[in-house]
């Protein structure tokens, strides 16, 4: 780990007193969390909203100039950015739950193999009934994979991590030169049949709205495992040996290190992400789509980095604190949150309540997300305020530690909900 520099300390005022500058540490983390919720809301929102979404083709609901530039905006700034910001949370807490149970005198593989089978048991049922594009089951298998590296070095994980996004982008640079126009035409037939059957399906009734989960998770768990899963694999390397070498543990020393961070990726992210987002723009030209998924695959791991950067500058900032404060309750429950935001879109647009889907474009999803996660912030402060831990991890915590933990707060420790 690195330490504080003695030349520092003056300048500190949190390092009189240890306790409080850990715990505005890991706030910090916790914050980082929020944010990235709120970047996995805005891309989720939309294969709610819209069954044509992801599959090549336009949208009927989208084709304005409005709704054509925030399809710009969730694909320039969002989409594959914030899940791998997420995965590298997880890589790093990781960590922390390594050190929780050497702490505790306890073994920790067994404790975090229970762990990982409780979140795909919660990805399951939260595929099954409230959305296909799951993520919980992808972190529970990538963990177990983890779990049985994490003995190795931080030279072979960073290798491993390098490999892993090289490979994916260089698969699908592969494949968008394979895929020709005639392709494309067959293609985009058979996705207008299945968006619309699909729309049916899911504006029909609570049974069918699973029969459709179900049949989805069948047509496109092969594009988690070639696009998603490795990626996220690699940041699941890369937040370990962040967790590993103490980094957000210190984040105010390493000032010049994330600095250079957010410079670097932007210089490199940025393009990539353009590159990405400009087909949106043309509506329907899937072979420019694909190659821009392997130009963004390779670059969209450092806009991520530059973003947790550039957030934890920020978040050292007067104002930035008072940003913390804000989303550090939704990233301690963030297994929750969520869960509570596929509960709020699930009940909106599909048969489970209102049936929105298939009725607004791309700019008004924005708004519904937005107010969707605000709701999440003002939940979260209410309830962290009370309770130790969110719901969910609370049940996959007793899963954990095969006992029931204490929920209220002024039972339980004060640690953060990520270490725990």
């Amino acid at each position: 780990m690195t330490s504080t520099p003695k030349d520092m300390a003056p300048r500190n005022p949190s390092a009189q007193n240890p306790g409080s500058a850990s715990n505005e540490r890991q706030q910090m983390v916790d914050a980082l969390r929020g944010f990235a919720l709120l970047g996995i809301l805005v891309v989720n929102i939309a294969s709610f909203a819209s069954t044509y979404y992801g599959v090549g083709i336009p949208d009927p609901m989208g084709v304005s100039l409005a709704d054509r530039c925030a399809s710009f905006v969730r694909a320039f700034v969002f989409e594959n950015k914030f899940y791998l910001l997420f995965s590298f949370l997880f890589g790093y807490s990781f960590t922390l739950q390594m050190r929780a149970a050497e702490r505790e005198g306890n073994a920790f593989a067994p404790r975090m193999a229970r762990r990982l089978v409780g979140l795909w048991v919660i990805g399951v049922v939260h595929a099954a009934l409230l959305y296909y594009g799951d993520i919980l089951t992808t972190y529970a298998v990538l963990g177990a994979v983890l779990l049985v590296l994490r003995r190795r070095g931080d030279v072979f994980m960073a290798c491993a991590a390098i490999a892993l996004v090289l490979l994916t982008s260089l698969l699908w640079a592969a494949v968008g030169q394979m895929y020709t126009h005639a392709d494309m035409l067959m293609a985009t037939q058979a996705a207008y049949a299945e968006a619309d059957a699909a729309l049916a399906a899911y504006r029909a009734t609570p049974a069918m709205v699973v029969v459709q989960h179900l049949r989805d998770i069948s047509q496109t768990w092969w594009i988690t495992g070639l696009v998603q899963a490795p990626e996220a694999l690699a940041m699941f390397f890369a937040g370990f040996i962040a967790g590993r070498r103490g980094l957000l543990a210190h984040v105010e020393v390493h000032r010049t290190l994330l600095r250079r961070v957010l410079l670097w990726g932007l210089a490199i992210g940025l393009p990539g992400a353009l590159a990405y987002a400009l087909p949106t723009l043309r509506l329907n030209d899937a072979v420019r789509d694909i190659q821009g998924l392997a130009i963004t695959l390779l670059t969209a791991p450092f806009l991520s980095a530059a973003y947790a950067a550039g957030m934890l500058l920020v978040f050292q900032s007067a104002r930035g604190r008072v940003l913390v404060q804000l989303l550090a309750p939704a990233g301690r429950m963030a297994l929750s949150n969520y869960l509570l935001q596929s509960l709020a879109c699930a009940w909106i647009f599909l048969a489970y309540g209102l049936r929105w889907i298939g009725t607004i474009g791309p700019l008004a999803t924005f708004a519904v997300a937005f107010a969707i996660f605000a709701g999440n912030v003002v939940l979260s402060r209410w309830w962290m305020r009370r309770f130790a831990y969110g719901p969910a991890e609370w049940l996959l915590r007793a899963f954990t530690k095969l006992q029931r933990p204490p929920l209220r707060r002024r039972h339980a420790d004060q640690c953060g909900g990520a270490a725990s």
